[in-house]
């Protein structure tokens, strides 16, 4: 890992919230991702469970955590199960964990080699009644991963196993323990936004007439991996002219050209927690009048939703008041007019032909994060901001968006605050 390690009172805390959630009797088990292959002797680069992170700190592949507070001994009530290590695997493969770096990272005293998971396992349910099985039930999956899961194949293979246990579902606990986010992960994600301002102030003095997509997602990755990320924490959007309308788009693969602006959607991660910023500039360096004045209003409507991310706010409402806000700026943008907006659908409002996504999302250990969007929203609670405006008969699209953390009182700590936002300012650095 290229961070810093984390405290563990991070990981000792979250699992004593899970635990506190479980029934009497229960028993939890989180297995780590596998690592994919992609052909020959080639993998992809491990990525970990982010339940399993969650939980536990360890961020190594093949780990299983067990979970059983009310075990009789208590040197059973959390457990890390681990590849075995040695000096040979640490020539040919590098350094794993020890028990004793295992403990030190997660504050998990019982660590047992993986060879004995199946001894250990068959003692431990003996003694339990329900088991918490883990698996991805977040709103945006919505069946479409097709991939089995190493959780996915412990699921199989315990039913089949143990068949007279109840089973209960870990998702529900970490959907709402995951999205109030602790003091140490605040930190972690700040830590993210500010390798995502590096490198965005990097691109801004880069950014030219004649340079290419991917030459300014490299100027990306140089100053991330510099700044101790393993990169990008999802797929980069480097949009450049009608590129922008093109929601997802990730080609990145075409020449900038003057007069274009680029929709820049790039965040950093750090710890394994995700930023995520959207910043559109002129490759000019300058905007056109027209290009400025469908900005700053892209820019007023995000100012003023952020105001509503506040503690008690219903997802439900928040989108509905958006929703006036971009109606109201597309109207004195002459896209829209009274006649649009008094014979919209309700089920597709007369904004949606220019703004068709939504205006957040939870974020944190992934970059769309587990939330309950059916419950209030509550302080330490870390969403995205990010309206556009899409104009393809006019050449380009504008996204802005920044990452804030929802206060007790008053409006949302931007974590993104210090990231060059107003169209005066980029400019500015653009041309200095």
């Amino acid at each position: 890992m290229k961070y810093d390690q984390i405290d563990r009172k991070l990981f000792i805390k979250n699992r004593k919230n899970f635990m506190e959630r479980m029934v009497p009797g229960g028993l939890a088990v989180f297995n780590a991702n596998d690592v994919f292959p992609i052909g020959a002797d080639s993998t992809m680069p491990f990525q970990q469970n982010r339940d399993l992170f969650y939980l536990s700190g360890v961020d190594q592949e093949e780990a299983i955590l067990v979970l059983f507070p009310e075990a009789p001994k208590p040197e059973h009530r959390e457990i890390l199960f681990l590849t075995e290590t040695n000096p040979h695997i640490a020539v040919w493969e590098g350094e794993k964990l020890t028990k004793e770096k295992a403990f030190e990272v997660s504050g998990i005293k019982t660590v047992y080699w993986l060879q004995d998971f199946e001894k250990k396992f068959f003692e431990i349910m003996a003694q339990a009644e329900t088991i918490y099985f883990n698996k991805n039930e977040h709103y945006r999956v919505q069946g479409s991963i097709q991939t089995e899961t190493r959780d996915d194949r412990f699921i199989k293979w315990c039913k089949e196993k143990y068949p007279a246990h109840r089973v209960a579902k870990s998702n529900p606990i970490l959907q709402r323990l995951r999205a109030v986010k602790d003091p140490i992960e605040l930190d972690l994600m700040q830590k993210a936004c500010d390798i995502t301002e590096k490198a965005f102030r990097r691109v801004l003095k880069f950014t030219k007439p004649g340079v290419w997509e991917y030459e300014i997602e490299a100027e990306y990755w140089h100053e991330m991996i510099r700044n101790r990320s393993k990169g990008f924490a999802y797929t980069p959007i480097i949009a450049s002219g009608n590129s922008a309308n093109v929601l997802h788009y990730t080609e990145n693969n075409q020449q900038c050209k003057p007069g274009d602006l680029i929709l820049l959607d790039t965040g950093a991660e750090y710890a394994n927690y995700s930023s995520d910023m959207t910043r559109t500039i002129p490759a000019s360096g300058k905007f056109t009048d027209r290009q400025k004045q469908v900005y700053n209003a892209v820019n007023r409507v995000k100012t003023e939703a952020t105001k509503w991310l506040i503690p008690g706010t219903m997802w439900d409402e928040f989108h509905k008041e958006v929703g006036k806000l971009m109606t109201s700026e597309l109207l004195d943008l002459g896209l829209l007019d009274k006649a649009d907006v008094q014979n919209e659908n309700p089920d597709w409002p007369a904004y949606k032909k220019y703004f068709m996504h939504g205006t957040a999302h939870n974020i944190g250990l992934d970059t769309h994060d587990y939330g309950i969007l059916t419950e209030p929203m509550k302080a330490n609670q870390v969403f995205t901001v990010e309206p556009g405006i899409y104009l393809p008969e006019e050449g380009f699209g504008i996204r802005l968006e920044d990452d804030v953390v929802i206060q007790e009182k008053g409006e949302p700590f931007n974590l993104m605050r210090n990231i060059p936002i107003e169209a005066d300012e980029i400019e500015e650095i653009m041309n200095s």
